[in-house]
């Protein structure tokens, strides 16, 4: 796969999400998912925001009877690092040290969630891998 830019527009992210949550789907079942009710246009509009991504690769289609099923090409995961390795570059000469600490104390952290963050730390502290 070639290599796919980081940004990603808040409408298509969203049909991202819903094949990430829902796995494979049909446009009419992705349609359902962002517009429950919705008509004939927002079909449309999710069919033009699937062809975006899979230009792009970050979806894939295949042909299943009549109906195409399209699914996530890209991990949660591998978007989540990219945007945050583009938004580093941009804001932080690369570093990430700017961008981890904004996004811990913006956000506080519960117990559980330090408790991760520890055991991360100590992982590749010991040159373990963060996954």
């Amino acid at each position: 796969m070639g290599k796919i830019r980081p940004d990603v527009p808040d409408a298509e992210l969203a049909v991202l999400k819903a094949l990430w949550d829902r796995g494979p789907a049909t446009i009419r079942e992705i349609a359902d998912m962002l517009y429950p009710g919705g008509d004939v246009a927002h079909y449309a509009t999710v069919q033009k925001l699937l062809e975006r991504l899979q230009g792009r690769r970050y979806v894939s289609r295949r042909r299943n009877g009549n109906v195409n099923v399209f699914a996530a090409r890209v991990a949660r995961d591998d978007l989540i690092r990219r945007r945050l390795r583009d938004t580093a570059d941009k804001l932080c000469e690369g570093s990430m040290t700017p961008l981890l600490t904004q996004l811990v104390e913006a956000r506080g952290l519960s117990a559980d969630e330090l408790a991760e963050l520890r055991a991360m730390i100590d992982r590749l502290e010991k040159g373990g891998s963060s996954r």
